[in-house]
């Protein structure tokens, strides 16, 4: 999604900070409120459908109706977020496939002329994503775990170029990198490491003191069977078939034109560029 934004070296860092910052004050604004109106604890942990924040307005408000009209924005959110979710699956896949890393990748890199976007790989995404939710239907447990290990990824995938970006920081491509936070951003990674130290075997863990095959957090079970799946590929395709993101330039060229540009004119011309790049069908 970086490809579509106007100076992604500058907007997208901006983007991402401010958007923990928001919702940290968002979330706040929302979670307060509840909190002072909580019911009984035990009362919420029995409810069946395992959802206590309808009850709470429920209780709150004293009528089912002000519970609803309370409810619309969160709604709303989701929506939103599901959105978003859609959006940043569809290009994760068309950049994947761009580059031949899964199979099909020739269907799946097509975008759409008239769209401007990877319509093939955004309708994966979204049958994939109905499968997935008819799973809760056969069984909540293995729903569950499919739900958890989406987390566990997520967590890991931050916890990646975060390392790489701590081991590599004097990499001149790193020190003279246009959003810089220097010695804080130095504690934020060691930070984000140590969180997701933490996360990982946290999400695996069951949610009941007693475990049952249907308490049970098969997460972790999952999450080693979607590695076994994406490593056999790799030893079978992608070891012999899979170069790398398409770039049109070698790595150090793409660095050295980019310091030639900071040196002659102060701005990186081409990280800067005020058009964004627009997808296209790769050959």
């Amino acid at each position: 999604m970086c490809e579509e934004v106007r100076q992604p070296a500058i907007q997208v860092p901006r983007a991402i900070v401010g958007g923990v910052t928001l919702n940290m004050f968002a979330g706040l604004a929302f979670l307060l409120p509840i909190a002072f109106v909580l019911p009984d604890i035990s009362m919420l942990a029995s409810i069946p459908s395992g959802q206590p924040v309808p009850t709470i307005m429920k209780s709150a408000t004293g009528s089912s109706a002000g519970a609803f009209c309370l409810l619309i924005p969160l709604l709303v959110l989701g929506l939103i977020c599901g959105i978003g979710c859609v959006t940043a699956t569809s290009r994760c896949t068309w950049a994947f496939a761009r580059d031949g890393a899964i199979p099909g990748s020739g269907w799946w890199k097509k975008v759409d002329e008239s769209l401007g976007i990877p319509l093939n790989a955004m309708l994966l995404g979204m049958v994939i994503e109905i499968l997935l939710g008819l799973i809760y239907f056969g069984s909540s447990a293995a729903f569950n775990a499919f739900s958890g290990v989406g987390v566990i990824f997520l967590t890991l995938s931050y916890a990646c170029p975060v390392s790489v970006s701590l081991i590599l920081r004097r990499r001149r491509d790193l020190i003279h990198s246009r959003f810089n936070l220097g010695p804080l951003g130095v504690f934020c990674n060691i930070v984000c490491i140590c969180w997701s130290l933490i996360a990982l075997p946290l999400f695996s863990f069951p949610t009941s003191a007693t475990i049952t095959k249907d308490t049970m957090n098969y997460a972790s079970v999952v999450f080693v069977g979607f590695v076994s799946v994406a490593a056999v590929w790799y030893l079978i395709w992608g070891k012999k078939n899979y170069i790398g993101p398409i770039l049109d330039a070698s790595e150090d060229d793409t660095i050295d034109s980019m310091y030639a540009s900071q040196t002659a004119d102060g701005v990186n011309q081409d990280m800067g560029n005020d058009k964004p790049m627009s997808l296209s069908n790769v050959k």
